[in-house]
């Protein structure tokens, strides 16, 4: 009896042993410190021109627009990293595209199901946002 009660001692000591204060695997790396080129973010916004919540921004659900809008709200950093001292007007059009976003977030958008209703406009907002600084970009790629 004695050595069972070892024995599953020992067991539990030996399972907490691997529970220890060091995780396994390695530690991430990269990702939220890397800076965002202007040849990335050029690319990042092409793909976004493609989307039809960008080329019929009038037509589409905005239900169906969630995903295009969120990756969105996501560029304003990486358009605001662009501006610098040589693109100042960057900043203001991450403040247009900003708003636009938060034009579709406020009324909950997301959960919309028919076009032409205050979300299409914030639709049509963001599609003229994110043209106004893929303009800007694809110069500033261009030109060096």
């Amino acid at each position: 009896m004695r050595t069972r009660k070892t024995l599953a001692v020992l067991a539990l000591a030996l399972l907490l042993a691997g529970c220890g204060g060091e995780e396994a695997g390695p530690t991430p790396t990269g990702g939220g410190g890397q800076a965002t080129t202007p040849d990335a973010l050029a690319t990042k916004l092409r793909a976004y021109t493609v989307d039809e919540c960008f080329t019929s921004p009038g037509k589409e659900t905005p239900k169906g627009c969630e995903k295009y809008v969120t990756e969105l709200g996501g560029t304003v950093g990486m358009v605001r990293e662009q501006a610098g001292t040589k693109h100042p007007e960057l900043n203001t059009l991450a403040d247009s595209l900003d708003k636009a976003v938060a034009a579709y977030r406020g009324p909950h958008c997301e959960s919309v199901t028919t076009p032409g209703n205050p979300c299409s406009q914030a639709l049509r907002d963001i599609a003229n946002a994110v043209r106004d600084i893929k303009e800007v970009i694809d110069t500033q790629v261009a030109t060096g």
